[in-house]
């Protein structure tokens, strides 16, 4: 008798951040192949028969379900700006009135999402110049999103004179890329734990900020 655990499409692939609860079964399945694969080999030396052959599916199974590996690069890139934008929103809302809390919760979910999701993260800053132009806009603009959140808030502590900054854009631009670039790094093996590195981040957020304390 075949296990039915091990017949499933894509049962034995790592899970992925970008499967939805409303995803049907062999699509979560293509999706979660795509990133391992996409992130292994990149996207250009990855084929649609890869990508099926992962998921434990054909490339016309695939085709169903996307009408191309360009159109599931575009999905798996702009859900994942989707899931940081809301956990940074989500954070952002629940940090108080406080400039340096406002930065710390920012920090914080941005941080996390790169450090549990290190493969999407590292495929979605990759493979952002393997868009399609229109994809392109749709990513690039989420992500612009994502920025001017970081923008804002240390734009407010500056106004109140928490933050002391010359460039407060610039000095978002800087927090948002090296909290970004954990990805490329972070080992879950490693000998710092994600609280210790979120602490670090946001000591390092608030030191470019210039907060006066």
């Amino acid at each position: 008798m075949v296990n039915a655990e091990k017949s499933r499409p894509g049962s034995g692939l790592p899970s992925t951040t970008l499967t939805l609860p409303s995803d049907e079964p062999t699509a979560a399945a293509l999706i979660t192949a795509a990133v391992e694969v996409m992130a292994t080999q990149g996207y250009h030396g990855t084929s649609v028969r890869d990508i099926a052959a992962a998921a434990g599916t054909s490339a016309a199974i695939l085709y169903h379900h996307f009408g191309s590996k360009q159109e599931l690069l575009a999905i798996l890139l702009d859900r994942g700006l989707d899931m940081l934008v809301m956990a940074t929103e989500q954070a952002l809302d629940l940090a108080g009135d406080d400039p340096a809390d406002r930065l710390r919760a920012i920090v914080d979910a941005h941080v996390r999402m790169h450090l549990e999701a290190q493969r999407e993260s590292m495929l979605g800053n990759s493979e952002l110049r393997s868009l399609d132009p229109g994809s392109l806009r749709v990513v690039v603009a989420k992500r612009d999103v994502q920025q001017r959140i970081f923008e804002r808030v240390v734009r407010d502590g500056v106004r109140r004179g928490v933050f002391t900054a010359p460039h407060p854009e610039d000095a978002a631009r800087f927090v948002t890329t090296a909290c970004t670039a954990v990805a490329t790094w972070y080992r879950p093996d490693g000998p710092l734990v994600p609280d210790e590195i979120v602490r670090r981040y946001q000591e390092i957020a608030l030191d470019a900020v210039r907060y006066h304390r």
